[in-house]
């Protein structure tokens, strides 16, 4: 058996899609261990640069991929995902290594004894877990610079952030270290290094895919879903990971619908608008740029002005600030200095917000949600910015924007978080500009995350939104 694909001369025998080492393995055109060694040595050449993995499970991904060979040789179907590489954000468990979630306290907890059940999904799907991936601490970051691990860095310019807090999920896939990665998304944490990275993310509607065995953050808010560089394999990832999950009580008990078949619908139909008002404010000209290409590709002038965004956010950090200081309560009294200091400071003041604030938020929350549900009684999509800039420099602690000096950290997400504070399906899109990509919000109802799918993959079709590759990678 060849150990190469006949398309390895496509990218130099790197670069290759999920969909293409699947095609690979399944055919026998190429190894599935071929396949897992050729990931990890583009970790071995690229990541002490990148920092984007934490652990590197090489053993257990050789292994995996000798199995998926012997299944083939044997006529069985290795699935959709034969043989794809992929790694995951260090808040999921990953069987013998402890889930740090980006923590130095975390790191005294003994190994999980089983893999989250994302892990699983994927790897019954045919895919191969290669390691476990760099993130902000407790997942309270948007800039992918942790305290005790380093900055994770962007593959486009190793100077500037990747964003967080699934910061090395970005900057593995944008670099191609692996084809496909997990990430979580709690206030913009997959959308925000999708933008930085540019790569696509999605963050599929709250209870979709199921949480068991990933540490979490703010229960009410968290959401676990895919990176890739096509529209393709991202799907492919979400298909494979769908279903009820007894063990995730927010899981939904739909059943799959699965979306990959569905990507090259004709979107004509679609009623598709631009979000005015706040999401229209506090961009950079990138951002600006990004969405009128976007919507020129689209056909659509529409605004439509979501109500209260401005308290929508305000109202997602007081109930994220609450929750998290909640989880992490005996941490901060056992060990407050083991914390990244900034970090600790919020989520000590989280813990000291009254009780009827984080009602009121609450109330306002539930007002919210029903006001943007009666949105898409007009529309099928909403876009918008993902971020308000592209990627900041590493250690860059404010921007200037409109002549008012803003803080960097607080204010990358604020196009983010008014859309997940009511779970809503979005794919992150990348649009390439020069000298940095940055992502586009495709918003949907909740459950048609086959809807936000088909929008972007006709965007990419049309060579709008696409994964560029970065020089040197």
């Amino acid at each position: 058996m060849s150990s190469q694909p006949d398309l390895d001369a496509q990218a130099g025998g790197d670069w290759l899609s999920a969909s293409e080492i699947a095609h690979a393995v399944a055919s026998r055109k190429m190894s599935a261990l071929a396949a897992v060694d050729a990931a990890l040595a583009r970790i071995a050449r690229h990541d002490p640069v990148l920092n984007s993995f934490t652990d590197v499970v090489a053993d257990r991904a050789r292994a995996r991929g000798r199995a998926i060979d012997i299944e083939i040789a044997a006529g069985k179907n290795p699935g959709p995902l034969a043989g794809v590489p992929f790694a995951v954000k260090n808040l999921f468990d990953v069987e013998g290594l402890s889930t740090r979630a980006g923590s130095k306290i975390n790191r005294d907890l003994a190994p999980s004894r089983r893999d989250a059940t994302l892990i699983a999904r994927m790897e019954a799907a045919g895919a191969v877990l290669v390691g476990a991936l760099n993130m902000g601490e407790y997942a309270y970051d948007f800039t992918g610079e942790n305290v005790h691990d380093g900055p994770s860095r962007n593959p486009h310019d190793t100077t500037r952030m990747t964003g967080g807090s699934s910061g090395g999920s970005g900057g593995a896939v944008g670099g191609g270290l692996v084809p496909l990665a997990l990430g979580s998304d709690t206030n913009g944490s997959i959308r925000v290094p999708s933008s930085f990275c540019g790569i696509f993310g999605l963050k599929p509607t709250y209870g979709r895919l199921s949480r068991a065995r990933s540490f979490p953050f703010v229960p009410s808010l968290d959401h676990l879903g895919p990176f890739a560089r096509s529209v393709d394999d991202l799907a492919l990832a979400y298909d494979a990971m769908q279903g009820p999950d007894p063990d995730d009580a927010a899981c939904t008990t739909r059943p799959p619908e699965p979306v990959s078949a569905l990507l090259a619908q004709d979107i004509g139909s679609l009623r598709i608008a631009i979000a005015g008002g706040y999401f229209q404010n506090n961009v950079f000209a990138e951002a600006k740029e990004a969405i009128a290409r976007i919507a020129k590709a689209l056909g659509t002038t529409q605004v439509i002005e979501i109500p209260e965004a401005g308290r929508a956010r305000a109202a997602a950090y007081v109930i994220t600030t609450v929750e998290g200081a909640s989880l992490h309560l005996d941490r901060l009294r056992r060990r407050p200095n083991d914390f990244d200091p900034a970090v600790r400071d919020r989520l000590i003041a989280g813990a000291m917000i009254p009780a009827p604030f984080v009602d009121r938020a609450q109330k306002f929350r539930r007002w919210y949600r029903a006001k943007v549900l009666e949105i898409f009684k007009s529309v099928d999509v909403l876009i918008a910015p993902a971020t308000p800039c592209i990627a900041p420099k590493i250690g860059q602690q404010t921007f200037l924007l409109d002549g008012v000096e803003l803080p960097v950290r607080a204010n990358i997400g604020i196009h983010t978080q008014p859309i997940s504070f009511i779970g809503l399906p979005v794919v992150a899109a990348p649009v390439p500009l020069d000298p940095m990509p940055i992502g586009v919000q495709i918003i949907a109802a909740p459950w048609r995350e086959d809807i936000a799918l088909r929008v972007a993959y006709a965007l990419e079709r049309m060579g709008v939104a696409s994964a560029p590759r970065p020089k040197g990678f």
